[in-house]
Protein backbone atom coordinates (compact mmCIF):
# COMPACT_ATOMS: atom_id res chain seq x y z
CA UNK A 1 0.00 0.00 0.00
CA UNK A 2 3.04 2.41 1.02
CA UNK A 3 4.52 1.72 -2.42
CA UNK A 4 1.22 1.81 -4.37
CA UNK A 5 0.98 5.79 -2.24
CA UNK A 6 4.40 6.49 -3.49
CA UNK A 7 4.64 5.75 -7.07
CA UNK A 8 1.20 7.07 -7.39
CA UNK A 9 2.65 10.29 -5.88
CA UNK A 10 6.10 10.62 -7.95
CA UNK A 11 3.61 10.50 -10.81
CA UNK A 12 0.88 13.05 -9.60
CA UNK A 13 -2.23 10.37 -9.69
CA UNK A 14 -4.42 9.74 -6.77
CA UNK A 15 -4.03 6.80 -4.82
CA UNK A 16 -7.17 5.35 -2.68
CA UNK A 17 -6.01 2.22 -1.04
CA UNK A 18 -8.27 -0.16 0.90
CA UNK A 19 -7.26 -1.14 4.12
CA UNK A 20 -8.33 -3.49 7.08
CA UNK A 21 -8.68 -1.09 10.32
CA UNK A 22 -7.28 -3.22 12.52
CA UNK A 23 -3.68 -2.42 10.03
CA UNK A 24 -0.29 -1.13 12.38
CA UNK A 25 -1.01 3.19 12.99
CA UNK A 26 2.57 3.52 11.30
CA UNK A 27 1.28 1.16 8.14
CA UNK A 28 -1.33 3.82 8.12
CA UNK A 29 0.53 6.94 8.48
CA UNK A 30 3.16 5.94 5.60
CA UNK A 31 0.24 5.43 2.90
CA UNK A 32 -1.20 8.99 3.96
CA UNK A 33 2.65 10.92 4.18
CA UNK A 34 2.51 9.66 0.42
CA UNK A 35 -1.20 11.09 -0.57
CA UNK A 36 -2.76 8.17 -0.29
CA UNK A 37 -6.39 8.40 0.66
CA UNK A 38 -7.36 5.13 3.35
CA UNK A 39 -10.74 3.35 2.81
CA UNK A 40 -10.93 0.95 6.00
CA UNK A 41 -12.56 -2.60 5.76
CA UNK A 42 -13.06 -5.13 8.16
CA UNK A 43 -10.31 -7.40 8.79
CA UNK A 44 -11.54 -10.39 6.17
CA UNK A 45 -11.09 -11.31 2.61
CA UNK A 46 -14.74 -10.84 1.81
CA UNK A 47 -15.15 -7.53 3.80
CA UNK A 48 -11.92 -6.43 1.38
CA UNK A 49 -13.08 -7.10 -1.76
CA UNK A 50 -16.65 -5.64 -1.34
CA UNK A 51 -15.09 -2.44 -0.25
CA UNK A 52 -12.49 -2.45 -3.26
CA UNK A 53 -15.78 -2.92 -5.24
CA UNK A 54 -17.10 -0.16 -3.71
CA UNK A 55 -13.91 2.24 -4.13
CA UNK A 56 -13.29 1.31 -7.61
CA UNK A 57 -17.09 1.73 -8.65
CA UNK A 58 -16.44 5.59 -7.16
CA UNK A 59 -13.36 6.79 -8.56
CA UNK A 60 -13.47 5.19 -11.59
CA UNK A 61 -10.05 3.90 -10.57
CA UNK A 62 -7.38 1.16 -12.20
CA UNK A 63 -7.51 -1.60 -9.65
CA UNK A 64 -4.04 -2.37 -8.38
CA UNK A 65 -4.61 -5.40 -6.61
CA UNK A 66 -2.31 -6.03 -3.70
CA UNK A 67 -0.63 -9.54 -4.78
CA UNK A 68 -2.57 -11.24 -8.03
CA UNK A 69 -1.32 -8.06 -10.42
CA UNK A 70 1.36 -8.89 -12.77
CA UNK A 71 2.70 -5.15 -12.28
CA UNK A 72 3.07 -6.32 -8.48
CA UNK A 73 4.69 -9.59 -9.19
CA UNK A 74 7.32 -8.31 -11.08
CA UNK A 75 7.69 -5.26 -8.50
CA UNK A 76 8.37 -7.58 -6.05
CA UNK A 77 11.37 -9.88 -8.16
CA UNK A 78 13.37 -7.08 -7.89
CA UNK A 79 14.03 -8.04 -4.02
CA UNK A 80 15.61 -11.62 -5.66
CA UNK A 81 17.20 -9.47 -8.50
CA UNK A 82 19.27 -7.66 -5.74
CA UNK A 83 20.15 -10.80 -4.00
CA UNK A 84 21.69 -12.28 -7.16
CA UNK A 85 23.53 -8.84 -7.77
CA UNK A 86 25.17 -8.78 -4.38
CA UNK A 87 26.11 -12.82 -3.62
CA UNK A 88 25.91 -16.01 -5.47
CA UNK A 89 25.92 -19.76 -5.00
CA UNK A 90 23.06 -19.51 -2.58
CA UNK A 91 21.47 -22.38 -1.88
CA UNK A 92 17.66 -21.41 -0.94
CA UNK A 93 15.50 -18.41 -0.82
CA UNK A 94 13.16 -17.80 1.76
CA UNK A 95 10.35 -15.38 1.96
CA UNK A 96 7.14 -14.97 3.86
CA UNK A 97 4.10 -16.01 2.15
CA UNK A 98 0.24 -14.70 2.49
CA UNK A 99 -1.67 -14.02 -0.73
CA UNK A 100 1.84 -14.98 -2.63
CA UNK A 101 2.92 -11.67 -4.35
CA UNK A 102 6.24 -12.04 -2.38
CA UNK A 103 7.08 -14.79 -3.17
CA UNK A 104 5.86 -15.43 -6.79
CA UNK A 105 7.73 -12.55 -7.57
CA UNK A 106 10.75 -15.01 -6.00
CA UNK A 107 10.09 -17.35 -8.23
CA UNK A 108 9.94 -15.45 -11.51
CA UNK A 109 13.42 -13.94 -10.62
CA UNK A 110 14.89 -17.14 -9.24
CA UNK A 111 13.79 -19.78 -11.86
CA UNK A 112 15.02 -17.53 -14.79
CA UNK A 113 18.28 -16.53 -13.14
CA UNK A 114 19.04 -18.94 -10.53
CA UNK A 115 17.13 -22.26 -11.57
CA UNK A 116 19.48 -24.41 -8.82
CA UNK A 117 18.46 -21.83 -5.83
CA UNK A 118 15.40 -23.12 -3.66
CA UNK A 119 12.55 -21.19 -2.71
CA UNK A 120 10.94 -21.63 0.42
CA UNK A 121 7.90 -19.94 1.53
CA UNK A 122 7.20 -18.99 5.23
CA UNK A 123 3.85 -18.97 6.90
CA UNK A 124 2.13 -18.26 10.56
CA UNK A 125 0.81 -21.42 11.77
CA UNK A 126 -2.83 -19.38 12.24
CA UNK A 127 -2.65 -18.43 8.84
CA UNK A 128 -1.38 -21.97 7.02
CA UNK A 129 -3.76 -21.85 4.31
CA UNK A 130 -0.82 -21.76 1.62
CA UNK A 131 0.91 -24.63 3.60
CA UNK A 132 -2.59 -26.60 3.14
CA UNK A 133 -2.73 -25.46 0.01
CA UNK A 134 0.35 -26.73 -1.01
CA UNK A 135 0.11 -29.91 0.35
CA UNK A 136 -3.52 -30.48 -1.03
CA UNK A 137 -2.44 -29.62 -4.71
CA UNK A 138 -5.32 -26.77 -5.15
CA UNK A 139 -6.05 -23.29 -3.14
CA UNK A 140 -7.84 -23.63 0.01
CA UNK A 141 -9.19 -19.86 1.28
CA UNK A 142 -9.39 -18.94 4.52
CA UNK A 143 -11.83 -15.92 4.95
CA UNK A 144 -10.30 -14.47 8.14
CA UNK A 145 -7.23 -16.18 9.74
CA UNK A 146 -5.96 -14.27 13.14
CA UNK A 147 -2.27 -13.87 13.78
CA UNK A 148 0.16 -11.35 14.60
CA UNK A 149 1.84 -11.13 11.01
CA UNK A 150 -0.73 -8.86 9.73
CA UNK A 151 0.59 -8.89 6.32
CA UNK A 152 0.34 -12.46 5.99
CA UNK A 153 -3.80 -12.72 6.37
CA UNK A 154 -4.82 -12.90 2.66
CA UNK A 155 -5.49 -16.22 0.52
CA UNK A 156 -3.60 -16.97 -2.33
CA UNK A 157 -5.24 -16.12 -6.03
CA UNK A 158 -4.60 -17.95 -9.61
CA UNK A 159 -1.41 -16.03 -9.93
CA UNK A 160 0.54 -16.46 -7.31
CA UNK A 161 -0.88 -19.92 -7.21
CA UNK A 162 0.97 -20.51 -10.40
CA UNK A 163 3.98 -19.85 -9.15
CA UNK A 164 3.75 -21.41 -5.59
CA UNK A 165 2.69 -25.50 -7.06
CA UNK A 166 5.15 -24.68 -9.58
CA UNK A 167 8.40 -23.17 -8.33
CA UNK A 168 8.15 -23.48 -4.14
CA UNK A 169 10.38 -26.35 -2.85
CA UNK A 170 8.46 -26.19 0.43
CA UNK A 171 6.63 -23.97 2.66
CA UNK A 172 7.37 -24.05 6.66
CA UNK A 173 5.07 -22.66 9.33
CA UNK A 174 5.34 -20.77 12.63
CA UNK A 175 3.53 -20.42 15.88
CA UNK A 176 2.66 -16.48 16.90
CA UNK A 177 5.50 -17.32 19.52
CA UNK A 178 8.01 -18.10 17.04
CA UNK A 179 7.24 -15.54 14.95
CA UNK A 180 7.87 -12.98 17.63
CA UNK A 181 10.89 -14.54 19.39
CA UNK A 182 12.06 -14.11 15.87
CA UNK A 183 11.35 -10.36 15.68
CA UNK A 184 12.48 -9.80 19.05
CA UNK A 185 16.24 -11.99 18.32
CA UNK A 186 16.58 -9.57 14.97
CA UNK A 187 15.42 -6.40 16.94
CA UNK A 188 17.92 -7.01 19.77
CA UNK A 189 20.57 -8.43 18.10
CA UNK A 190 20.61 -6.79 14.49
CA UNK A 191 19.11 -3.58 15.42
CA UNK A 192 16.73 -4.56 12.27
CA UNK A 193 13.03 -2.99 12.90
CA UNK A 194 11.38 -5.70 11.55
CA UNK A 195 7.06 -6.31 11.57
CA UNK A 196 6.11 -9.84 12.33
CA UNK A 197 5.02 -10.92 9.14
CA UNK A 198 8.89 -10.00 8.23
CA UNK A 199 10.07 -12.35 11.31
CA UNK A 200 8.34 -15.46 9.68
CA UNK A 201 10.86 -16.32 7.65
CA UNK A 202 13.95 -16.07 10.19
CA UNK A 203 10.91 -18.39 12.30
CA UNK A 204 11.15 -21.35 10.20
CA UNK A 205 14.45 -21.27 9.71
CA UNK A 206 15.43 -21.47 13.35
CA UNK A 207 12.25 -24.09 13.76
CA UNK A 208 14.14 -26.21 10.88
CA UNK A 209 17.54 -26.00 11.18
CA UNK A 210 18.33 -29.35 9.52
CA UNK A 211 16.47 -28.27 6.62
CA UNK A 212 19.37 -25.56 6.25
CA UNK A 213 21.97 -26.75 7.67
CA UNK A 214 25.16 -26.62 5.51
CA UNK A 215 23.26 -24.29 3.14
CA UNK A 216 23.82 -20.51 1.86
CA UNK A 217 20.33 -19.09 2.43
CA UNK A 218 18.59 -15.72 2.11
CA UNK A 219 15.99 -14.37 3.96
CA UNK A 220 13.63 -11.87 2.36
CA UNK A 221 12.38 -9.27 5.12
CA UNK A 222 9.64 -7.72 3.71
CA UNK A 223 8.93 -5.04 6.21
CA UNK A 224 8.85 -2.47 9.04
CA UNK A 225 5.67 -1.50 10.13
CA UNK A 226 5.43 -1.71 13.65
CA UNK A 227 3.67 0.52 16.23
CA UNK A 228 6.73 0.99 18.55
CA UNK A 229 4.30 1.73 21.08
CA UNK A 230 2.38 -2.25 20.72
CA UNK A 231 5.44 -4.16 20.27
CA UNK A 232 4.26 -8.20 20.35
CA UNK A 233 6.81 -8.85 23.83
CA UNK A 234 5.65 -5.79 25.63
CA UNK A 235 1.88 -6.75 25.54
CA UNK A 236 2.77 -10.24 26.52
CA UNK A 237 4.80 -8.89 29.59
Amino acid sequence: ASCLSYAAMKRGIPCNVVMPRTAPQAKKDTVRRFGGVITECEPSTSSREATFAEVQAATGGDFVHPYNDPRVIAGQGTCAREFMEQTDGLDAVVAPIGGGGMISGTCLTLATLAPKTQIIAAEPEQADDAYRSFKAGHIIADDAPKTIADGLLVPLKDLTWHFVSNHVSEIYTASEQEIVEAMKLTWKHLRVVMEPSSAVPLATVLKNPEAFKGKRVSLIITGGNVDLDRLPWLNAA
